[in-house]
């Protein structure tokens, strides 16, 4: 689990924004990517389900690489 330390900036009487350490805001923004990345690869390969394949050991048979 990764701890953070907002700073909050307060406007009127409400939070409006949020400041965070470089370092944290960079992990974050890993996380966030790597977690579009995941959606988008479950995405795609919900996509192609049904699509034909080639076993991997075929593959490498017709390469001429040994398994």
């Amino acid at each position: 689990m990764m701890n953070i330390h907002p700073q909050f900036i307060r406007r009127e009487g409400a939070d409006e924004y949020v400041v965070l350490p470089i370092e944290e805001f960079r992990a974050l923004e890993e996380i966030f990517h790597d977690y579009q990345d995941l959606r988008d690869l479950r995405e795609a390969k919900s996509q192609e389900a049904d699509a034909a394949s080639v076993p991997l050991a075929d593959v490498m048979r017709v390469l001429g690489i040994d398994p």
